[in-house]
């Protein structure tokens, strides 16, 4: 898988957001080796959090002095919130940067993990009230809600999908999609919007 979604990076030049007065932020897209079912692993903040409540994420946040970059910030990151090891992650790249509503430039980290470790991941309670995992092939599959968002540069709008119980919509749910558009030549048009039934 990791040798599959690499492929894939090749010719890609991620997007970058005029960040000079915003905070960096990264988030890591965790998938699995599994290559005939990988999996995504995303979480549920937590209910008493102040912002964000009960919205579905990736493991990620704010960039701190100490990392030595991006991908520094998305492992660490990981770690805390759903106690990842970083040394179990094999790291793909970035994927184009988004302005989230709080002024974070958010970069999205792509990263191969062992199916194995899902059942080890352990959420951070402070922060998440639950880990879950959603199958790439529904992503794919899916006909997702659109909604207008213009999240970044020439983006109209964004999807939400429902996945038993959730509904994965906003930053994450544009994240997956440009992934699957990228990596699994999805067909999530972000770019137009949506005429009239």
């Amino acid at each position: 898988m990791h040798d599959f979604i690499t492929q894939k990076f090749v010719q890609y030049q991620p997007r970058t957001v005029n960040a000079e007065l915003q905070t960096s932020a990264a988030v890591l897209v965790a998938i699995t080796d599994d290559v005939d079912n990988p999996v995504v692993v995303l979480t549920r903040r937590a209910e008493h959090l102040p912002t964000h409540k009960g919205q579905i994420a990736f493991p990620g946040g704010k960039a701190e002095p100490e990392d030595v970059d991006l991908v520094a910030t998305a492992l660490r990151e990981a770690f805390e919130e759903v106690a990842l090891n970083p040394e179990v992650v094999q790291v793909v790249g970035p994927m184009g940067q988004v302005l989230s509503r709080q002024g974070f430039v958010v970069t999205p980290i792509v990263g191969v993990v062992p199916a194995s470790v899902v059942s080890q991941l352990t959420p951070n309670l402070g922060e998440l009230d639950r880990i879950f995992t959603v199958p790439v092939r529904f992503l794919i599959d899916s006909k997702p809600v659109m909604d207008p968002l213009p999240i970044a540069a020439g983006v109209k709008q964004v999807p939400s999908f429902y996945y038993e119980e959730y509904r994965i919509w906003g930053m994450t749910a544009f994240i997956l999609a440009e992934f699957v558009n990228l990596v699994f030549d999805g067909r999530i048009d972000l770019y137009v919007e949506n005429s009239p039934a």
